[in-house]
């Protein structure tokens, strides 16, 4: 990664660098993308490489801080087909990643959306340690026996772990806190990302995110769809709402008529930069 040119970007705060290895798809060593966290903060790292599948984009490598790889980020996502769509004129891309093809196109206001695929909402899948017949509230509690302080969360896999937990205020939960040990729990095998969710109205959600590998975070994409697929799934919301998130607001579609969940959301691009040789010296 030494002396590479990087953006940095963000979707609704959702702290963003792009590397693109198009021309030259080297590996990146977990301990490189950390000595980067430490000198510019980030989420996430969007990796672009060649396209693996005909028809497709771009194959993204999405890392978070800890050097650890997720297999959707869908704000990161948006910045890298902002960066693409400038690039070759397109009104449509499709990017692959770990968790399959994210097809994007853009919207109205200079937003863009993402199509994340369709909810995975078997315990297999998302994947839990134990078998649960009902995902849409699992036994899980965190805090005094009979007066916990979450419990009973919701379980999406939107191209990661989800677990959701219902609150009447977000602010109320010390989610620094609470949020390494669930991310952690025996019971998510992969780790998983952790939410807070508040129902404003039946249009309308209010989440806080403790992203796996990265912490707290303004935005996370995948946890704003799957608190709507999981507040649809309890009965609280329509099947397209709101989720106004520390960063910024998101306004995510669960679609009827295919299973298919559409982000859409805005992009800001910060700086350009390149990574200074300096940084890797303790990590070669």
């Amino acid at each position: 990664m030494a002396d590479r040119p990087f953006l940095k970007m963000n979707g609704a705060g959702n702290a963003i660098i792009v590397l693109d290895l198009r021309a030259d798809p080297v590996s990146i060593p977990a301990d490189e993308v950390c000595a980067v966290a430490a000198r510019v903060p980030f989420d996430q790292m969007m990796v672009l490489y060649p396209p693996r599948t005909p028809g497709s984009d771009a194959y993204v490598r999405i890392l978070n801080q800890d050097g650890s790889e997720s297999g959707a980020c869908g704000n990161g996502t948006r910045c890298i087909a902002d960066i693409v769509f400038a690039e070759t004129g397109k009104d449509a891309l499709l990017f692959e990643t770990r968790a399959g093809l994210l097809p994007c196109v853009r919207a109205e206001g200079g937003l863009i959306t993402v199509d994340m695929g369709p909810p995975r909402l078997r315990w297999d899948e998302i994947p839990l340690a134990e078998p649960f017949a009902d995902t849409r509230a699992i036994e899980l509690e965190i805090g005094p026996r009979g007066a916990p302080i979450l419990h009973s969360p919701a379980v999406v896999n939107m191209g990661n772990p989800h677990a959701i937990f219902w609150v009447d205020d977000v602010e109320a939960v010390d989610l620094a806190r609470v949020g390494p040990l669930l991310e952690c729990h025996p019971l998510f095998p992969e780790r998983a990302n952790i939410s807070l969710a508040q129902v404003i109205d039946r249009g309308h959600i209010r989440l806080k995110v403790w992203e796996r590998g990265a912490g707290i975070t303004l935005a996370c994409g995948s946890a704003a769809c799957a608190a709507v697929v999981a507040a649809v799934r309890t009965r609280r919301t329509e099947r397209k709402a709101r989720v106004s998130l520390p960063g910024g607001d998101l306004v995510i579609e669960w679609r009827h008529s295919d299973d298919r969940v559409l982000m859409t959301g805005p992009v800001e691009h910060e700086f350009a930069g390149r990574f200074d040789p300096h940084w890797f010296e303790a990590a070669a």
